[in-house]
């Protein structure tokens, strides 16, 4: 999410293993935020869930920032995440080539940060409270509620990627306003639907803690969301190209 498109002249591998290595990162540094925040025996255990979350979305969008920036992710382009990659392709700002070896490589990158936390922090990702950070909805939510939360998620943070897509002089400020948005999406939602708006956010700790609930919509969904908002932005650009003034008129 960087630079949108990554640099033309990097081989597609090269930029999928960076996308690889950051996904990784992201969900091991996600499931140790979680592993101290919600281990009662960590001397950093915040007892309330919602409380717990702020903290979580803050860090979270902190670290998806720097992720953004840092040299994997200006050469990838920083996605880690399969319905940021689809919104792109279908926003006609990454190639369409490109989209599998990306998706492919941000679900491995789950599966393998997930593992790394569990071997570097042990049976304590696997206490119930932690759960390998899986995302789960409040017990009052329905399957369809969920569902359309994280459409609705991801819809709104495809058409903030869309104003910058639109406009690339303001692609610098890009990766703070996806922290921020991100950090928002799970401090107000991760109480109620779970806020996960990413599907490689959540595979990796599902398969690692058995805790499929909902797991298609959290696959799924993102996905949906990132299609109406790559949509939106398409009927938005064309509105906008239809009350453009035609030269000599």
């Amino acid at each position: 999410m960087g630079t949108a498109s990554p640099p033309p002249r990097r081989p597609a591998l090269a930029r999928a293993a960076d996308e690889f290595v950051l996904t990784t990162v992201l969900l091991f540094l996600a499931v140790t935020v979680v592993r101290w925040l919600r281990d009662p025996h960590s001397p950093l255990y915040i007892a309330d869930l919602r409380v717990a979350l702020v903290v979580i979305g803050a860090v979270s969008g902190a670290i998806l920032t720097g992720l953004i920036l840092s040299p994997p992710g200006r050469r990838s382009g920083g996605h880690t995440n399969p319905a940021v990659t689809v919104g792109l392709w279908l926003m006609d700002a990454f190639p369409g080539r490109h989209v599998l070896p990306y998706v492919l490589a941000q679900l491995a990158g789950s599966a393998a940060g997930t593992g790394l936390a569990r071997l570097a922090w042990g049976q304590a990702v696997a206490l119930p409270s932690v759960s390998h950070a899986a995302i789960r909805p409040a017990r009052t939510w329905q399957p369809v509620p969920v569902l359309l939360a994280e459409v609705g998620g991801m819809l709104a943070l495809t058409l903030v990627i869309a104003f910058f897509v639109a406009r690339p002089r303001f692609i610098r400020g890009l990766a703070p306003v996806i922290g921020l948005s991100v950090g928002v999406v799970i401090a107000t939602l991760g109480p109620l639907s779970g806020g996960s708006v990413n599907p490689a956010r959540q595979l990796g700790p599902a398969a690692f803690s058995g805790q499929t609930t909902d797991l298609a919509i959290y696959l799924v969904g993102p996905i949906i969301g990132a299609v109406l908002g790559a949509g939106a932005h398409r009927l938005l650009v064309r509105a906008r190209s239809a009350r453009s003034p035609t030269p000599g008129g």
